[in-house]
């Protein structure tokens, strides 16, 4: 789970109600055809953007906000310092046991193509393919939502809109005018509301995973190639740790 995502949601929707609570009954900010315009109209213009499959989609990738996965940089060094000695001592088919243990796809995918004796530059090919596909994938979703972040508050500014519109025809009640204009208005808080707290924070928390997962990655596409030289254990670790910053380096014994 990751911690900023949720702080960060709890804190700004906090915030917005507590403000809302202060000034009065929270009930005169629930409208339901207001709710209607904005959610709908930018469900329905972004159906309209992209195919149903890659809205569908991008709700298995939004939970990636919310979930940190994989190792970190650390223990990918750690581990690849642990498969070069494992080569060295024993050669490289004594990786193969260890190939089923592994829970990163990719990982598992590079150890077997080198166990399997492929040629590295072979290797690098397969597995920079892998990667390349992997954040056109990410960036799809990222996209969407940023997408679904501008069309928010445009529907939000069309239901208001509407909203006048139905207003200026009962001017001769200057009693409804007030609550009219109110009601109108709300569509706009809606959709500043989603585009500023939900969909374009995610889209950019999606951007900043995506270059997470690319970095450990590259890491382990340069670790695969290492052994499937043969390098030694030490150089393996220098090039690995160049990937991170000094500071998070730890020297093996």
């Amino acid at each position: 789970m990751d911690l900023a995502t949720i702080v960060g949601i709890v804190l700004s929707f906090g915030l917005v109600a507590g403000a809302i609570v202060t000034g009065g009954s929270p009930m005169i900010f629930v409208n339901v055809p207001s709710m209607l315009i904005v959610i709908g109209g930018t469900i329905g213009a972004t159906l309209v953007n992209y195919p149903l499959g890659h809205v569908l989609g991008v709700m298995g990738v939004i939970k990636n906000t919310f979930f940190a996965k994989g190792d970190n940089p650390t223990q990918v060094i750690e581990r690849f310092i642990d498969y070069a000695n494992r080569a060295r001592r024993e050669g490289i088919l004594a990786l193969e046991p260890l190939i089923k243990e592994v829970q990163d796809p990719f990982l598992q995918k590079g150890l077997q193509l080198t166990v399997d004796g492929l040629e590295p530059q072979t290797i690098q090919e397969i597995l920079e393919t892998e990667i390349s596909y992997m954040e056109e994938r990410h960036e799809l979703g990222s996209e969407i939502l940023s997408i679904m972040g501008a069309f928010a508050p445009a529907m939000g500014m069309i239901g208001t809109v509407i909203g006048l519109v139905q207003m200026l025809q009962n001017m001769n009640d200057p009693s409804s005018i007030g609550p009219s204009m109110a009601v109108a208005l709300i569509t706009t808080f809606y959709g500043a509301i989603l585009a500023n707290l939900v969909f374009n924070p995610m889209a950019g928390k999606l951007k900043t995973r995506s270059k997470e997962e690319r970095l450990i990655k590259e890491m382990i596409l340069e670790g695969i190639l290492s052994i499937s030289k043969g390098e030694n254990p030490r150089i393996v670790e220098d090039k690995l740790n160049s990937f991170i910053p000094p500071k998070m380096r730890k020297q093996s014994e």
